[in-house]
């Protein structure tokens, strides 16, 4: 953050209107501390506007004048880094107690409900087509269009793809020549089965079917109780019976909601 940027944080009152905003408009609960955070993502895009204090940008935005510049700040709030086979343990459990029970003549289909940029599909889609013993689909959603947009296209810079094995890299990635060198993108035929779309975890979902599996991998953190319980109803409604849920090693659903039953770190089982 430059100096600049710390010079011009916003006052408790102001933190407190956007804390209102992201929380009513996605379920977010963005607490005090994160008012750093806050001021990183939306300083530019304050100054951008012509706009010389965050209760400026808020009104604005608010407008409907500013409608557009509202899905624009929400979506630099929820940009979050993210890499691939982040947290290997879930991976291996796909390979060895999941996928040897799947059964023949029935599709397996996977939701990664918190897709970002891309990379947990990716790496989700290179297991199924390498290791599940079944025709699969793969759906993928985030909040943020912007994230799913670059998911859609696929390119990574080489610092992002260390956690890929190798033999992986070779067999479904590409890499960058000419003024694409660093980078590699994910071969088309893996893109093509991998579906992407824009969902907000805060209201009821859409028609997007039933699933054996569904990854929700650090997004329960940044909710209260409250809105953890809805939005685990919501997925337990569209979980297979028994299907399987992932979540961040850092979150947990006890005292959440009684539908899941532990069954490994960070894995849970519909009941």
């Amino acid at each position: 953050m430059s100096a600049e940027q710390i010079n011009h944080l916003p006052t408790d009152k102001e933190f407190y209107s956007f804390q209102q905003l992201i929380l009513n408009k996605l379920g977010i609960f963005l607490p005090l501390q994160k008012k750093a955070l806050l001021t990183n993502r939306l300083w530019k895009r304050l100054r951008e506007c012509g706009l010389n204090s965050y209760e400026d940008y808020y009104k604005y935005i608010v407008d409907k004048k500013g409608e557009h510049e509202l899905d624009l700040a929400l979506e630099l709030i929820t940009t979050n880094e993210t890499y691939f086979f982040r947290e290997q343990k879930h991976f291996d459990y796909l390979e060895q107690s999941i996928f040897p029970s799947c059964k023949p003549g029935k599709t397996f289909r996977v939701w990664s409900a918190a897709a970002s940029t891309g990379e947990e599909p990716y790496s989700i889609a290179m297991l199924l087509d390498d290791k599940c013993p079944v025709n699969w689909e793969l759906e993928c959603s985030d909040v943020n269009n912007t994230v799913i947009e670059q998911a859609r296209k696929g390119v990574y810079p080489d610092a992002r793809i260390r956690n890929i094995p190798q033999n992986y890299l070779h067999r479904f990635c590409r890499k960058g020549i000419g003024p694409q060198e660093g980078y590699v993108r994910v071969k088309q035929e893996l893109r093509d089965r991998v579906n992407f779309f824009t969902l907000n975890l805060h209201y009821d979902f859409p028609d997007i079917g039933k699933f054996d599996l569904v990854f929700l991998r650090n997004v329960l953190i940044y909710f209260e109780n409250d809105t953890k319980t809805k939005v685990l109803e919501r997925i337990s409604k569209v979980l297979n019976p028994n299907g399987i849920l992932f979540v961040g090693h850092s979150e947990s659903l006890h005292g959440v909601t009684p539908r899941f039953v532990p069954i490994k770190p960070a894995i849970y089982k519909l009941i």
